[in-house]
């Protein structure tokens, strides 16, 4: 079977992908991944994530990996304005789950995409993650993390070139999205976007990349966004 995989498969945009690849008709099967899936998968648990990479082999070959996961805040996370906010034990949780994460996901994902043919993982990145955009400063941890994925993302592509040169590794900003992560931070006024416009603008971009831009990262159009 020709698989799709949505991790993070609860989250807005999560949930908006995989609806969209659903209605394309273009995998034999959608197969959606959280912490509250069958078979659950946990970005702070490897084990998880090992486990259900070979579960999901056992449907058949993942074609395209969509990782859609990340953490902006939570109850012991906020975005630092400066220095004094940082707190090593948040920041090391905004590692865990904006890089570790996914570095395990693409650990246990890539060997697992088809040799012979095309295919992708992507996972979601920040524009705040780029270093050479940082005009503003602040947000510490999640610009770290989110840079330190990029980093990730251009590592594991190079390897994967070498055993599979037609495959598509790449980090995308998925543009500022009304969902759960960035509501709380969208500016009075500013323009966001629909789950469901996200979820399509992404799969038009990424239908537009090539193996050459493997290791790249992206806007949602399939734009590249400086490091």
């Amino acid at each position: 079977m020709r698989l799709a995989v949505v991790i993070g498969a609860r989250g807005g945009i999560g949930t908006a992908l995989a609806r969209a690849l659903d209605a394309t008709g273009a995998f034999d099967a959608v197969v959606g991944l959280s912490r509250h899936s069958s078979p659950s998968l946990d970005l702070c648990a490897e084990e998880s994530i090992a486990a259900a990479a070979a579960q999901v082999a056992e449907l058949g070959t993942p074609h395209l990996v969509l990782d859609a996961t990340g953490l902006l805040s939570d109850a012991d996370l906020k975005p630092e304005k400066s220095l004094r906010a940082i707190d090593p034990a948040a920041m090391a949780r905004a590692f865990a789950i904006n890089a570790i994460g996914p570095a395990l996901l693409m650990k246990h994902f890539l060997p697992r995409l088809p040799r012979d043919a095309p295919a992708v993982f992507a996972t979601l990145s920040a524009k705040v993650g780029s270093i050479g955009d940082n005009r503003l400063g602040g947000w510490y941890s999640y610009r770290a993390s989110k840079a330190a994925l990029n980093q990730l993302v251009r590592t594991a592509a190079i390897e994967l070139a070498r055993t599979h040169p037609r495959a598509i590794c790449v980090a995308l900003h998925p543009g500022t999205v009304d969902t759960r992560l960035s509501r709380p931070f969208a500016k009075t006024g500013l323009d966001t976007l629909t789950a469901e416009t996200a979820a399509r603008d992404i799969l038009a971009g990424l239908a537009r990349l090539r193996p050459d831009d493997s290791g790249g990262f992206f806007d949602r159009h399939g734009q590249p966004l400086p490091f």
